[in-house]
């Protein structure tokens, strides 16, 4: 009874203190106070889906009563989808448009759109209307209760067998070997704080962006998952094909990868480096003895090429580690794009973070006793 009292006084505390937080953004140089809400949307060719999709965002931005902006991401389309959000952006002032030169990749139109992004909670979704807009306030929720992330489970997914089995494969496969327990790392449906997405910016390549949460959560922030209702695709089609899952596989490994070993590549190759080192010092061993003790022929043994040739392989493998080492701490780890802009509308480039320092990054360097720091309040979420 005692340890349930101590739990509920430290959830009172947390959530008292987080309810208090106010971070004040400076009005001077020309910056703008950071939104509410963001919503994140990147797509290619989905013309028929945007104003029925513009709708069901405005009547939840209204509902949540947020000071909010939708982005949308037109990731090289060849339909009339640009035609159709300029014409929705010049009714609605919330709405920003960016627009690649081609089809770069999802994970690209993410970085171009989190780069934009001004608000505090950033959410991401899909254009396809099988995401539904009314189940953001769940993920906004879990934000407000501490989470870093949140990840909308489409715990009845609205898709075929073709779909849906691929996919469950694939969750299990990242459960097991990222150890991070989600249902659907695939989900288009997200949330994010702010300093989160600040630090994935530099993974948006390839399919990375899937992963977006296992990232998160290796960097120590707080995960969840909430069930969210999800819809039969209606117009256009899926534009992904089993590549996708080949992709998937690949850069979960490469996640893995980074997340345990980026800062010490040498612990990843002196395992192997070493094992093989090991063996055939070994082998080389043994024949020694054979040789010296026995006075056995092993000049044309095969053994002798096997132990000499695991010898030289363990060796170059722990001086590639050694290399790695040194690439890694001389590296000044500077961020590049992959996508390249053709247009923009009612986007504001000083909020960029490739265009100098943002109003949040400001704040963290002149931070006082009225400013509470980022990292602060995430170490507060986790003395629970």
């Amino acid at each position: 009874m005692g340890e349930k009292n101590i739990k509920e006084n430290k959830e009172s505390f947390l959530k008292s203190h987080l309810n208090n937080i106010r971070i004040q953004y400076p009005e001077e140089e020309g910056l703008k106070k950071p939104l509410d809400l963001s919503i994140v949307i990147p797509l290619l060719n989905e013309a028929e889906n945007l104003r029925p999709l513009y709708k069901k965002m405005k009547d939840t931005i209204n509902l949540l009563g947020l000071n909010a902006e939708i982005i949308f991401i037109d990731d090289g389309s060849t339909d009339n989808s640009w035609l159709i959000l300029t014409e929705i952006a010049s009714k609605d002032e919330e709405v920003k448009l960016l627009r690649h030169r081609r089809n770069f990749g999802k994970a690209s139109a993410f970085a171009s759109g989190f780069t934009f992004a001004t608000g505090n909670i950033i959410v991401t979704m899909d254009a396809d209307l099988q995401d539904e807009p009314a189940e953001i306030p769940k993920l906004i929720q879990k934000i407000e209760e501490g989470y870093d992330v949140v990840v909308g489970w489409k715990k009845e997914r609205q898709d075929p067998v073709s779909k849906t089995f691929p996919s469950k494969v694939f969750n299990y496969m990242e459960r097991k070997l990222s150890r991070v327990n989600l249902h659907d790392i695939n989900s288009g449906l997200k949330a994010y704080r702010w300093n989160v997405i600040r630090n994935l910016i530099p993974h948006c390549y390839g399919e990375m962006h899937r992963f977006f949460p296992v990232l998160a959560a290796y960097k120590g922030y707080i995960i969840t998952e909430v069930p969210v209702k999800h819809h039969p695709r209606v117009h256009g089609h899926s534009k992904y094909g089993y590549n996708r899952f080949y992709r998937g596989f690949m850069d979960l490994f490469t996640v893995v990868m980074i997340s345990r070993y980026y800062g010490r590549p040498l612990h990843l190759f002196g395992l192997f480096g070493i094992s093989l080192f090991s063996i055939g010092s070994a082998v080389l061993l043994y024949l020694s003895g054979a040789k010296i003790l026995f006075n056995q022929s092993i000049g044309n043994r095969p053994l002798l090429m096997l132990g000499v040739l695991l010898l030289i392989t363990g060796l170059q493998i722990i001086l590639t580690g050694l290399i790695a080492e040194l690439i890694r701490s001389t590296s000044d780890n500077k961020q590049t794009q992959d996508y390249v802009l053709s247009q923009v509308y009612r986007i504001d480039r000083r909020s960029s973070v490739n265009e100098g320092k943002t109003a949040k990054d400001i704040l963290v360097e002149r931070r006082n006793n009225q400013i509470i720091d980022i990292a602060q309040r995430d170490k507060l979420q986790r003395r629970t």
